[in-house]
């Protein structure tokens, strides 16, 4: 895999062996950077569900200030801080492992928000919902924010979750990515 655009354009990034991880195609990743622009003055991204990091680690490229990445295999952690470390990126970057929802639950009690925040769970997992719950809960998508959710089209995510409300859906095969905003719900008009 390679960086699609900016400051790293063209350098290759290592995957983690196995078939455990499923990184991001460069055709989806196009695409998704296409619909998102440039990242926001300042603008701190989280990276669920990390992997190789090629969402975080592409956003980095394109000007995001920071990026905070996370996954549970550590041998994916293991690759990732190594990508960071062969872009010079490691300065602006966190790299934590564990369970995406508790660790989202931890970043909201330290009162952190992010200007985009990519979850990228297995497919066939079904972690995609709690991890939404949990962010919405905590409130990490910045007002301004996007939050974007790669998953299989046969398993979207749900439509609302809290403040967090679908925007968009792009299909790439039988790859979707459905984009969340902030709004008010239903029940909190």
């Amino acid at each position: 895999m390679r960086i699609v655009a900016g400051s790293r354009k063209g350098h290759r990034i290592d995957a983690p062996k196995g078939v455990v991880t499923r990184p991001t195609g460069d055709r989806v990743r196009e695409a998704l950077f296409s619909i998102l622009g440039p990242p926001p003055d300042g603008a701190v991204v989280l990276d669920l569900f990390a992997g190789a990091g090629t969402l975080g680690i592409e956003a980095l490229s394109r000007g995001a200030e920071r990026a905070v990445f996370a996954d549970r295999a550590r041998a994916a952690a293991r690759v990732l801080r190594r990508n960071l470390d062969e872009l010079g990126l490691a300065g602006r970057a966190e790299v934590h492992v564990g369970d995406a929802t508790r660790f989202a639950q931890r970043l909201a009690g330290e009162g952190r928000s992010f200007s985009w925040i990519f979850l990228d769970p297995p497919y066939a997992a079904g972690l995609a919902d709690a991890a939404l719950a949990a962010i919405a809960a905590g409130r990490l998508l910045a007002p301004e924010g996007t939050l974007v959710v790669e998953h299989d089209r046969r398993a979207p995510p749900q439509a609302e979750h809290g403040l967090l409300l679908k925007a968009d859906c792009r299909r790439y095969g039988d790859t979707e990515l459905t984009f969340y905003r902030t709004g008010s719900s239903d029940h909190e008009r």
